[in-house]
């Protein structure tokens, strides 16, 4: 059936409308950007084929290509690309964001930038968010790559780093690409290490997150790891 026979109240367009974006599952928001289906199914059923290819993650999604995208029945080309400019555009408000007030003081727009950045990726990296004084946002970097089970980081290079870029703290993330969130005893002990090399010149650790497929980004400070 075609969502323009559905009842006015359940269209994803009609509802939006109501009762704003945040209503929406992200099927219906991607069925709204779709606009059509094909033939037997309609926009939603689209979009929900589109998530499923990608494990149902929009973080996957996000860091999809575009001829992945465009080989689904129904997206081709030039939707594949509309929706990658999208989700770009997504992931630099949320930058910008980041950038423009105290790290700290947007927790929930920092998990959802490091879920777009990280979540997808089919190898582990270990990355540093450098901050200024005020916990403004001076500097993303990846520092390490690894493999599928594991990166090697030197704290020392890390140190070196933080110092060029005159950080006065930081935040880590990793991403776990098995999907587990839980850190293990290497992480935590990874952790330690660095803040203890950071203090030695006065840079202060304070969150490491693991990243780990659709689930909340896990926080070392709220787990106190720290």
């Amino acid at each position: 059936m075609a969502i323009t026979d559905w009842p006015a109240g359940e269209r994803p367009r009609e509802r939006l409308l109501a009762r704003g974006a945040a209503a929406l599952a992200d099927a219906e928001l991607l069925a709204i950007f779709l606009r059509v289906g094909i033939v037997g199914k309609s926009a939603v059923d689209l979009a929900r084929e589109l998530l499923a290819r990608f494990g149902g993650s929009l973080g996957q999604l996000a860091n999809a290509s575009a001829a992945s995208l465009a080989e689904l029945p129904g997206i081709g080309p030039a939707k594949a690309a509309q929706l990658l400019a999208a989700l770009e555009l997504a992931r630099r408000a949320l930058a910008e964001e980041i950038r423009s007030r105290d790290l700290l003081s947007s927790p929930v727009a920092v998990r959802a930038w490091l879920r777009l950045q990280l979540a997808a990726l089919p190898h582990e990296v270990f990355c540093a968010l450098w901050l200024d004084s005020q916990n403004r946002l001076i500097a993303f970097d990846e520092l390490f790559r690894g493999t599928l089970a594991q990166t090697s980081v030197y704290p020392r290079e890390v140190v070196k780093r933080a110092l060029a870029c005159n950080a006065a703290a930081v935040v880590f993330a990793h991403n776990h690409p098995s999907g587990a969130a839980e850190p293990s005893r290497a992480d935590e002990a990874l952790t330690q290490a660095l803040r203890q090399a950071l203090a030695l010149v006065d840079i202060k650790l304070l969150d490491h997150f693991i990243v780990a497929g659709p689930a909340e980004p896990l926080s070392f400070a709220e787990r106190g790891l720290l």
